[in-house]
């Protein structure tokens, strides 16, 4: 899942949010559909697109010329998610709940302010808009490359909502801005604008689609597994390396290790070892695990040893892997 949140895309966002709203209605006059898409929030799936611009350029009160008015949030599922929402729900009823789903990511927006008047989707003002496909642009490396032309569709399932959020709450009287991300560092600053961890933001909604869709998300594709990748701590890592072959074992060392992998973005261990001990196990347990043969014998391609070549890949990690808890501990 690909979210992001832009104060100054397209459109400049200290004044009217006409251009964007413009801009936002694209495939709508470029492809003239025959059922074109409209705007729509938690209370309207028909709002036409005057009626989007003129509520958000409404909703500013007691914001000066140089204060942002809105914010754009950007909901694109990848190519995994999509594919998984059209094999339960078909290609139209995908649609739908893509954008049942934005309704519960604007609730998990809402509630990342921390603030006790602003609990759901009802406490803000936004409209959003579902678009069916992407277009290449002067940034894009195929264009510079000259591959591709500027404007020229892109393959692939390229369905995704794209979000215009009021700077100020439904009653026109509290600011808030998810670019405000002081996670509680300056008090004050968070009083007046609302607290925003924009990283909890993005793993909220990857465990609120999870949830939603009962999309069963690999360990690898997981938010915490890139974070912990780019940014993460030696120790982070090792523990992290431990979770992926775990995970591959069976099911209930998946769901084990999506339920580790939290804690280990968020510092909880000292080492490889104290993660195990979190949840009674010890190196020897799960080594245990990740050695054990699934069959013996020469038969389906194995070997004199009674390993398949699999088993014996699984078997030289688990032995280095051993060699790192050792040193760990």
């Amino acid at each position: 899942m690909y979210l992001n949140i832009s104060d100054s895309s397209t459109a400049n966002n200290k004044g009217s949010s006409g251009i964007l709203v413009h801009y936002l209605e694209k495939e709508n006059r470029v492809l003239e559909l025959e059922n074109p898409e409209h705007w729509f929030n938690q209370k309207h799936s028909d709002i036409q697109a005057y009626e989007a611009r003129r509520t958000i350029d409404q909703n500013i009160a007691k914001l000066s010329k140089t204060d942002a008015k809105f914010f754009l949030i950007n909901i694109s599922p990848n190519q995994k998610e999509i594919a998984h929402l059209k094999s339960q729900y078909g290609a139209e009823g995908a649609k739908i709940q893509l954008k049942a789903y934005a309704e519960k990511v604007m609730d998990e927006y809402a509630r990342n302010f921390n603030r006790a008047s602003i609990n759901s989707s009802k406490d803000l003002v936004w409209f959003a808009k579902l678009e069916n496909h992407r277009y290449y642009s002067y940034k894009d490396k195929e264009v510079k490359e000259g591959t591709k032309k500027r404007g020229e569709l892109k393959a692939g399932d390229q369905m995704h909502v794209q979000v215009i959020v009021s700077r100020k709450d439904a009653s026109n009287k509290i600011k808030l801005s998810p670019m405000n991300n002081s996670r509680g560092k300056n008090i004050e600053h968070s009083k007046k604008l609302g607290q925003f961890d924009r990283m909890n933001f993005k793993q909220s909604v990857e465990t609120c689609f999870d949830q939603f869709f009962d999309f069963d998300r690999k360990l690898g594709d997981t938010f915490a597994y890139a974070k912990i990748q780019k940014n993460g701590t030696f120790a982070q890592r090792m523990q992290l390396s431990t979770l992926v072959q775990g995970s591959a074992v069976n099911g209930d060392s998946h769901e084990l290790a999506r339920q580790l992998i939290k804690g280990v973005d968020e510092g909880a261990f000292l080492s490889t070892t104290t993660m195990l001990e979190s949840v009674g196990k010890t190196a020897g347990d799960f080594m245990k695990i990740l050695l054990e043969p699934v069959s013996h014998g020469v038969a389906g391609g194995g070997s004199p040893d009674g390993l398949t070549p699999e088993q014996k890949k699984r078997k030289k990690k688990g032995q280095q892997q051993e060699q790192e808890l050792q040193i760990s501990r």
